[in-house]
């Protein structure tokens, strides 16, 4: 009763939308979930998002929280620039937000609420500049007047306002440790510290602040690994199994975690630090077995990696291999060439094949089999068409053969004929001598 409760309540605070909702929708700002009724991520779906209505409600969000099934109105969801479902969008004037996070209650709602509230959201004291700053684990702040930067941060705030917050302060809100070399200044605090956007070494500020969103040591999955696709930096993973706490997989953490930390100045323009649980999705992505726990570093842009060519003892060690990458004396493994690609192909269909046959082997019997008994039995009436074929030839062409023989040479009995008339022509020239003879004679 309780859960039917729950369910129900929940799903009075999730709107169900129709083709109304395309005229009526400005009015107020809006969270759907686009859906299909078959979907199995939809029906996973489900049961947070009603939690995200109460929830959204409860908070007195200005927030409206609805669904709509994509396959009924697929001109509106098509509209939006739905492709696939669920997709997770809010909805705020004319804009149009793409959700890409994890599918979790509290991550949507912070998505909501960031996306829903100012764009650029001032700090006007010291002292909600160190609540924000103890709230949020990476801080983008625009410090200054007017300016074409602050013109750019705007820009850019708009386009990555789905991952991020962006503030702005003034010189003399921000904490006592801070030196600005001049105004105005893009900042990011994270990892304890902090770093000025600086335009000749950083480039374009948008791709700095993309760069820039992620903490420098991260506990990386497969969504995240994704994400960080986007910074263009090399991504230094320790795989290990988190549940193992031998000596072997705590040292090559904290050997990652002390790079990160202590060289930050070095690298962190151009790698991204973390530990993976498993190996299991780093051996899908390279297409070979790691033994855990192990050290990888891979390059999302072209899906090249790099292996250590020595065991990694200490930090040191994993400076120098980190050096070896950059100045490319280190072996570059895999890559997007054609010969990946085909391996890639064939290591996915073997893939899918293992996984049906280790879910239902029933299942992967008849989905294979079927097939491949079909196959067989067309090619063996190919095969036995040919046979019959060939052999009929070759009856037809020995008949002609002995028909042309006939006709060359004629049948027995025409021969026969013939040499009863040389015979015949014979007897009748010595009958004739034998009567010259017999005249002379007489």
């Amino acid at each position: 009763a309780v859960v039917a409760y729950v369910v129900a309540s929940g799903t009075a605070f999730v709107e169900d939308l129709d083709e109304s909702f395309k005229e009526n929708r400005k009015d107020d700002i809006w969270l759907v979930d686009f859906y299909a009724p078959w979907c199995g991520h939809c029906k996973k779906l489900e049961p947070v998002w009603n939690e995200v209505g109460i929830e959204m409600k409860n908070m007195g969000s200005p927030v409206r929280v609805g669904k709509m099934d994509a396959t009924s109105f697929s001109s509106i969801a098509s509209e939006f620039g739905v492709r696939g479902y669920p997709t997770i969008k809010l909805l705020k004037g004319d804009l149009a937000y793409n959700y890409r996070g994890p599918r979790t209650k509290d991550d949507i709602i912070e998505f909501a609420n960031r996306v829903a509230g100012p764009l650029i959201r001032p700090l006007p004291s010291q002292h909600l500049f160190e609540h924000v700053q103890k709230r949020h684990r990476v801080l983008f702040v625009y410090v200054g007047g007017e300016s074409p930067l602050k013109e750019k941060y705007i820009e850019v705030a708009s386009e990555l306002i789905v991952y991020t917050y962006f503030f702005s302060a003034s010189e003399d809100v921000l904490p006592e440790y801070v030196t600005l070399p001049e105004l105005p200044a893009v900042m990011v605090f994270k990892d304890g510290t902090y770093f000025v956007y600086d335009e000749y070494e950083d480039g374009d500020l948008s791709s700095w602040i993309n760069r820039e969103r992620f903490q420098g040591y991260l506990n990386v999955d497969g969504f995240t690994l994704y994400e960080l696709g986007d910074t263009g930096k090399l991504v230094a993973i320790a795989i290990i199994d988190d549940k193992n706490s031998s000596v072997e997989h705590t040292r090559l953490k904290s050997i990652i975690q002390e790079v990160a930390r202590d060289y930050r100045d070095h690298f962190h323009r151009d790698f991204q630090f973390g530990h993976m649980d498993g190996n299991d999705y780093i051996n899908s992505l390279l297409m070979d077995d790691l033994t855990i726990p192990t050290i990888v570093v891979l390059n999302t842009s072209n899906q090249q990696y790099f292996l250590p060519d020595r065991h990694i003892e200490n930090t040191e060690d994993m400076v120098q291999f980190i050096n070896n990458i950059l100045d490319g004396t280190a072996e570059a493994q895999g890559g997007d060439g054609l010969l990946q690609r085909i391996k890639r192909i064939i290591y996915d269909a073997k893939s899918t094949v293992m996984s049906v046959f280790k879910s239902s082997p029933l299942l992967g019997c008849f989905l294979f089999g079927l097939p491949l008994g079909v196959i067989s039995i067309m090619c063996y009436g190919i095969c036995t068409a040919d046979t019959d074929g060939g052999m009929e030839e070759h009856e037809t062409a020995k008949k002609e053969s002995s028909d042309r023989e006939l006709t060359d040479e004629g049948s027995e009995e025409e021969q026969e004929e013939e040499k009863n008339g040389k015979y015949t022509e014979l007897s009748d020239g010595e009958l004739k001598q034998k009567d010259i003879m017999e005249k002379k004679k007489d």
